[in-house]
């Protein structure tokens, strides 16, 4: 399938409910394919804790392209990259990593509004100048296309007084939408009421992160979310497999953490391509 076409299919996804586990390296990408996925997601988090650094632009540009290409490589569906905030503030620096990502075979981005993990925000009109530069550079890759999903982190870091977000928010989307945007990604907000509200108003669909004690997606999608993803929580979930069975190995000399694990030639086989 062409960029141009993966581009197209992910785009259509959202005319329903798109569900999106989010992948880290190549094998779990392969693996959530597998499992059914119509497109995949990237975590930045993930992928941060998988080469030994912590969320939050650690990484350089050039070293995210290439675990999204690794990605991307791997797995014959859509794959949507976590660019966090663009590597850089400016318009410039959103261009670069745009045009590099959809060099490595990623049709869709997510592009935050946060300045720095826990903030503070761009303003709306400097937002919205990145977000032309991306709409811009996918065009000049050869991918008018790309999905471009910008995230807003006004409930996340809870920005401003908590009666005025939902209007905080809906400024953004309308101005994020003018821009190019084609979908708006509010992390840290679960509450269905507020969902709902915010569904009714927003000039953009909606992107939900879930996890614990998040509604469940039929709730998500009675509410008319567009798109569901997972941010870190299923690489949170592997890592804690990960130690509690170092921990068990290495305390009571047993293996029951490691039950139910796929099997090695299951495994393997997913990679025999």
């Amino acid at each position: 399938m062409t960029l141009k076409a993966k581009a197209e299919s992910l785009r259509a996804l959202h005319d329903t409910l798109l569900i999106l586990p989010n992948a880290w390296d190549a094998g779990s990408a392969a693996l959530i394919e597998q499992a059914g996925a119509k497109a995949i997601a990237t975590t930045s988090g993930g992928i941060a804790w998988s080469v030994g650094r912590s969320d939050g632009q650690n990484l350089t540009r050039a070293e995210m392209v290439d675990r999204i290409r690794r990605i991307a490589s791997t797995v014959d569906i859509p794959v949507t990259a976590d660019v966090e905030g663009g590597y850089g503030p400016g318009p410039q620096d959103v261009e670069a990593t745009v045009e590099a990502v959809v060099g490595a075979g990623a049709v869709g981005v997510n592009l935050e509004d946060s300045r720095a993990p826990g903030g503070p925000l761009f303003d709306v009109a400097a937002q919205a100048a990145r977000v032309r530069a991306a709409r811009a550079a996918a065009t000049r890759a050869g991918l008018p296309e790309l999905v471009i999903n910008v995230r807003t982190d006004v409930f996340l870091y809870a920005v401003g007084a908590p009666e005025g977000r939902l209007d905080d928010v809906l400024d953004r989307a309308s101005a994020y939408a003018h821009a190019g945007a084609d979908c708006l990604f509010v992390p840290g907000l679960v509450d269905l009421d507020v969902v709902s509200a915010l569904v009714k108003a927003s000039p953009l669909p909606i992107n939900v992160m879930a996890g614990p004690g998040a509604p469940t997606i039929a709730e998500l999608a009675s509410a008319g979310v567009r798109r569901v993803s997972v941010g870190t929580a299923i690489s949170q979930a592997a890592y804690s497999v990960a130690r509690r069975a170092a921990v068990e190995l290495l305390t009571s000399g047993i293996y029951t953490e490691l039950d139910g694990a796929l099997d090695f030639g299951t495994l393997n086989g997913v990679f025999d391509r």
